[in-house]
């Protein structure tokens, strides 16, 4: 019997560390994965640029004024500079791997400050271009156009060739989340707004109001269930109630992002209702006992002793309720769509950093490398949050104790 006992240990040790084995591996796999594939993208000016390009379309006077500046000691190899021109190009690739050509240099008093917007010749209005700006194309009345499928040097040697220019044609960067970000902190806030004070009421009353019967252990069974619907099935009622609700009611006119925050606020009902009420029934019931004894009433032993006791759990709901707001993807596409906007109104349809990732990853083919990171974002503002609510948590526990 001995033998046989320790054979049964011995199985469930192994079997315990090779299960956890295998869930370390296969989270670490995955982590591994995206910093990999996502890393060399990872920048500030990701975060900050707008997704889509602007252009512009530029020409020169008659009376071009041509330096004789040498190459600025700082430039590399790969930077081809124009004497005439005093401005630097250099080939690169953008955040989808398409070829481009940057400009890496401009010297102030290089023609190229004072480019007149073609659109708008008779105003004599200026342009700015700038280093960090896309060069698509350099127009000449003397000779072939400069494309940059040709490359950064050629393009630098027709200009040091050429006496006019009859149109440069650039862009900004574009390819940033910025307004992917926003539209994710405007939907994270919107639903807080709307599901936290709803279900932190809902398990207030459950826990401390109503009697233990039937009907309240059917309500909690419920809540239960709505815990396993799939998100998509919220997306389809967000698309028919919250969509036609918000443009009936308020300036919108399509999916917006009140209605995606309608849908996301059904669906943490429930996780925010179960989480709170699980932190009020640890509560001790000494407390509630020692309150009522020294002459406070039920609502005042609720909302002064109990509620403050459970905060931290309400503080854990709360997370759990943004990295699922942060998270989810399926029901914002009915709910708010799937274009990618720079100017962010709650009115209007966007897309979060979650449906963003999805968009890239719908095309043919997919982009990866983008994906991942800003996956990597996500996992650093769910990070942040993370610390956040821990470091919050434990300063009320300190004040409570």
């Amino acid at each position: 019997m001995l033998n046989k006992r320790k054979i049964k240990d011995v199985f469930y040790q192994c079997l315990t560390y090779l299960a956890a084995f295998v869930s370390v591996g296969t989270l670490s796999m995955i982590f591994i994965f995206v910093f990999t594939k996502g890393i060399n993208l990872l920048d500030f000016g990701l975060i900050t640029n707008d997704y889509h390009e602007k252009y512009y379309n530029g020409t020169f006077n008659d009376n071009i004024t041509f330096l004789t500046a040498p190459k600025p000691q700082n430039l590399g190899d790969d930077e081809f500079y124009s004497i005439r021109w005093g401005i630097a190009l250099a080939n690169e690739k953008d955040r989808e791997g398409n070829e481009i050509i940057v400009i890496s240099y401009i010297d102030e008093k290089s023609p190229f400050n004072d480019m007149i917007d073609k659109n708008n010749e008779d105003d004599n209005s200026l342009i700015e271009i700038k280093v960090g700006n896309l060069v698509s194309k350099i127009s000449y009345h003397d000779k072939a156009t400069s494309l940059t499928r040709l490359g950064a040097e050629l393009m630098i040697n027709d200009l040091d060739s050429a006496s006019s220019v009859r149109e440069v044609v650039y862009t900004s960067l574009g390819g940033g989340i910025r307004g992917s970000l926003i539209t994710t902190l405007y939907i994270i806030g919107l639903t807080l707004m709307l599901a936290l004070p709803m279900g932190v009421f809902t398990a207030i009353y459950l826990n401390e109001f109503a009697k233990k019967n039937k009907i309240t252990n059917m309500i909690r069974s419920l809540i239960e269930t709505l815990t396993g619907v799939p998100s998509i099935i919220y997306g389809l009622m967000g698309l028919a109630v919250f969509v036609p609700l918000t443009v009936k009611l308020t300036q919108a006119n399509s999916a917006n992002l009140i209605s995606g925050s309608l849908t996301l606020a059904v669906i943490l009902l429930p996780v925010i209702i179960r989480s709170t009420e699980e932190s009020l029934k640890i509560v001790p019931d000494n407390l509630r006992s020692a309150s009522l004894a020294l002459g406070a009433n039920h609502t005042q032993t609720t909302f002064k002793i109990v509620l403050p006791s459970a905060l931290p759990g309400i503080l854990t709901a709360t997370l759990l309720a943004i990295g699922r707001i942060i998270g989810e993807s399926a029901a914002l596409i009915f709910a708010i769509g799937t274009a990618i906007k720079d100017d962010i109104t709650i009115f209007g349809r966007s897309t979060t950093l979650s449906v963003h990732i999805w968009s890239l990853m719908k095309d043919e083919p997919a982009n990866i490398e983008l994906a991942s990171t800003i996956a990597i974002i996500i996992l650093i503002i769910v990070l942040a949050l993370n610390i956040t609510v821990k470091l919050i948590s434990k300063r009320f526990v300190k004040k409570l104790y």
